[in-house]
């Protein structure tokens, strides 16, 4: 019986994992062929590598700034959401205050397409389209509710004996939040600010109608290869595998750090 359950865990493993894993591996082939070879039939898979289309990812088409304003973006979403999320959370699990957590959770169900048109129509009239601001702050709408919504989870764990013994030492509650309760967090706010990030960068929709040329991010610069007459595949594979690699390297590295603080809470190392 034993044995059978590992042959169906192992099993399942391997069907979920292959999928993304044969996505990902054509992705990184296409990219180290030329036209011709990623339009052949059959599909060859035996071929001499070229890196001639990760060199013209970058020199035809600018590539490094996209990879900054990705960067810029993402990053400072993410920030705004810790900063501003972490105190959100610590209140709702600490008051109890799930009506609110109800609202914010809705507002992270809601297709983001609903929030194009009324962004866009504010933006415009602002003149802050082909801004950072109107990236970050639309981005806000993916990063905000994640911070939330993972972190109320570390919070409602804390033991308030803890904040007790602080507030009889003498700390205010302010002290009490960023001296005792964040350091108890640091799993909980790494694994948060990690997929937030991963998740900002990676939006697609948000930046396609509301970036231009100054603030174009990777996902939208896609596009570049696609044109009326013809698909670059070959540039496609380049530019799609170097938007995804700084993501799954970072993702690699701090693979434990998001186990633990998923799996094993705030509290435990």
């Amino acid at each position: 019986m034993k044995t059978m359950k590992s042959v169906l865990f192992y099993a399942g493993a391997v069907a979920l994992c292959v999928p993304p894993v044969f996505v990902f591996v054509w992705m990184i082939l296409t990219g180290l062929k030329t036209g011709v070879q990623n339009i052949a039939y059959p599909p060859e898979f035996i071929f001499t590598p070229t890196l001639e289309n990760f060199r013209a990812v970058f020199q035809q088409h600018n590539f490094f700034r996209y990879l900054v304003n990705s960067f810029v973006v993402a990053g400072f979403a993410t920030g705004i959401s810790l900063v501003v999320g972490l105190p959100a959370a610590y209140s709702i699990a600490k008051y109890r205050q799930g009506k609110i957590g109800l609202i914010i959770l809705v507002a992270r169900m809601t297709p983001f397409v609903s929030y194009l048109l009324p962004w866009y129509i504010i933006f415009r009239r602002l003149n802050l389209i082909d801004t950072y601001a109107a990236l970050i702050i639309t981005h806000l709408i993916i990063t905000l509710p994640m911070v939330i919504w993972l972190m109320v989870s570390f919070f409602e764990g804390m033991p308030s004996e803890l904040e007790d013994a602080a507030m009889i030492d003498g700390c205010s509650g302010l002290q009490s939040f960023l001296i005792i309760v964040l350091p108890l967090m640091r799993n909980g706010i790494a694994t948060s600010a990690i997929i937030s990030f991963i998740f900002s960068w990676n939006q697609f929709l948000f930046s396609l109608i509301l970036s231009g040329p100054k603030t174009k991010t990777v996902p939208v610069a896609v596009y570049n290869f696609i044109s009326y007459g013809k698909i670059d595949w070959a540039g496609i594979g380049a530019a799609a595998t170097l938007i995804v690699l700084p993501v799954s390297i970072f993702a690699f590295f701090v693979r434990k750090t998001i186990v633990q603080g998923l799996t094993m809470g705030a509290l435990k190392e």
